[in-house]
């Protein structure tokens, strides 16, 4: 957030003190971009973290697909595809999915394809995350917080999100797992798709 929001204080200076029309036309632009961005990154927060209050306790996979394809248009070098035959997922699944999204698309240091998919199989979501690429950047302390080895006391910004999903994901009763190659970084999840009250 601290990239979005800098830049929006710096073009508001600029702003105040340019007499230019056409820079200050420019000044707005980037203004608007920095906004937009921003707002993306708050709607990922809400939903990957927060209570994602409004949404009962599914939420309509649109909100995940749109937070992700945003996401993802910030870097020309990514493309996004999004499997999913379901119109709702319960909310820890889209913490899920949206924690193992931002891991994907992080790993693409040098662009790629990131694959999201979703099935209901049984009583269970099925949820895959794949990210290729040329050269996948995929931390080793991301994947200890993935499979449950991290100690919590090494936690950080970079693996919290994973740590954070890997105890939601057991905490239901469902299990995850990566797989990750110089190409290629595979995750996937399996999630109750009703769950209990309280």
């Amino acid at each position: 957030m601290l990239s979005p929001i800098g830049a929006l204080n710096n073009g508001l200076e600029l702003l105040a003190s340019e007499d230019d029309p056409q820079m200050r036309e420019r000044c707005v632009e980037l203004l608007e971009q920095s906004a937009t961005v921003s707002a993306n990154k708050l709607k990922f927060f809400r939903l990957a973290f927060g209570a994602a209050g409004g949404f009962g306790e599914d939420v309509a996979v649109e909100e995940p697909r749109e937070v992700l394809a945003a996401l993802v248009s910030a870097n020309e070098r990514v493309k996004l595809e999004w499997a999913t035959a379901e119109t709702t997922l319960p909310k820890p699944a889209v913490k899920v999915l949206l924690n193992l999204g931002a891991i994907g698309l992080e790993a693409l240091v040098r662009g790629g394809t990131l694959a999201v998919g979703t099935e209901t199989s049984g009583a269970n979501v099925e949820i895959a995350v794949r990210a290729s690429g040329p050269k996948i950047a995929f931390d080793k302390s991301v994947g200890e917080a993935l499979d449950g080895t991290l100690d919590a006391d090494l936690l950080s910004g970079r693996t919290a999100p994973a740590f954070m999903i890997r105890q939601l994901v057991e905490q239901h009763g469902g299990r995850l797992q990566y797989a990750a190659t110089p190409e290629s970084l595979v995750m996937g999840a399996v999630i109750p798709a009703a769950l209990p009250a309280g």
